[in-house]
C-alpha cells in the first residue's frame, strides 16, 4: 500500500511507470452522529476501510474526501457540499489520475447521502476518457451481513474498534425498526433522506448502547474480506 499524500514525486512516478497501479478514493462526510460519536465518524470509518483494502491489495491510497452530501441532517450539525459538487470533484480526480497513467480507480463511500453522487460515475468517466479508465464505486456497508444504521450498534462498534473518540456514556437508543415491515422501513428511509432528525428525533438510527470494540473488529474484518474479494473480481474476473 502506498499512501499518496506521504510520497515524493520521483518515487510516485517511478512506481507508476513500473507497473499498472490501482487507486482508491475514500469519500466520507462531516455530520452529526448522536451525542456519543464525533461528526467525523463516516470519514473515520471509510478511511480505515480504504486503508486496509489498500494494504491488503497493494493499491495507491488517496487522501479521503471528508465532506459529503449531508443536508438531510439539518438542523443538527453538518458541513455539506452539493451532489453535483461531489460528483465533479470525483470526476476531476479520476481524470487527473488517468493523466498520471493510473487507469483503475475504486471509489469507497462511507456516507449514505453520497450514493447518488457516485451513481453511474463510471459511465460519465467512460465517455470523457473514451473507456480507457475503469472506475468502480462501492459503499462499504453493502459488504456486511448486518443492516446499516446511523450511530447505532454497527457504526458505534466500528468506531470503538478504530478510535478512542467515542463517549459511550452518552449513547442513547434511537429509531428502532425491528418490528417494522420492509415497506415501512423503506418509507421511513425516504423521509429520512429529507429530514433525518424528523424521523429519528435524536439523530440516531438504531441502538448503540450494547456496541463493543470486539463486535467492531468482527464487522470490520467481514467488510474488508468481502470488499477485497469484490475489488479482485472487478480487476480479474475472479476472486482471490
Amino acid at each position: 500500500m502506498t499512501s499518496i499524500q506521504n510520497q515524493f514525486d520521483p518515487v510516485l512516478r517511478k512506481s507508476i511507470s513500473n507497473k499498472k497501479q490501482v487507486a482508491i478514493i475514500p469519500v466520507g462526510s462531516i455530520e452529526q452522529h448522536g451525542a456519543h460519536l464525533p461528526v467525523s465518524t463516516d470519514t473515520d470509518i471509510v478511511t480505515e476501510v480504504a486503508k486496509r483494502i489498500a494494504e491488503k491489495k497493494g493499491y495507491l491510497l488517496l487522501p479521503t474526501i471528508s465532506y459529503g452530501v449531508s443536508y438531510e441532517h439539518a438542523p443538527f450539525f453538518h458541513l455539506s457540499i452539493s451532489q453535483s459538487t461531489l460528483k465533479k470533484v470525483l470526476i476531476d480526480l479520476c481524470e487527473s489520475l488517468f493523466q498520471n497513467n493510473i487507469k483503475t480507480v475504486f471509489i469507497i463511500n462511507g456516507h449514505h447521502g453520497n450514493q447518488n453522487a457516485i451513481k453511474n460515475i463510471d459511465v460519465k468517466l467512460g465517455k470523457l476518457a473514451k473507456n480507457k479508465i475503469k472506475v468502480f464505486s462501492f459503499s462499504y456497508w453493502h459488504f456486511m451481513k448486518r443492516d446499516f444504521d446511523h450511530a447505532g450498534f454497527v457504526e458505534t462498534s466500528l468506531m470503538l474498534a478504530i478510535s478512542k473518540n467515542v463517549k459511550m456514556k452518552l449513547a442513547k437508543k434511537g429509531l428502532i425498526t425491528d418490528s417494522m415491515t420492509k415497506q415501512e422501513i423503506k418509507k421511513l428511509g425516504k423521509l429520512a433522506n429529507k429530514s433525518f432528525p424528523k424521523v429519528t428525533k435524536n439523530g440516531v438510527w438504531g441502538d448503540p448502547r450494547n456496541a463493543t470494540k470486539s463486535n467492531g473488529k468482527t464487522i470490520l474484518a467481514e467488510i474488508i474480506e468481502n470488499l477485497a474479494k469484490k475489488c479482485q473480481t472487478c480487476l480479474t474476473g475472479h476472486s482471490s
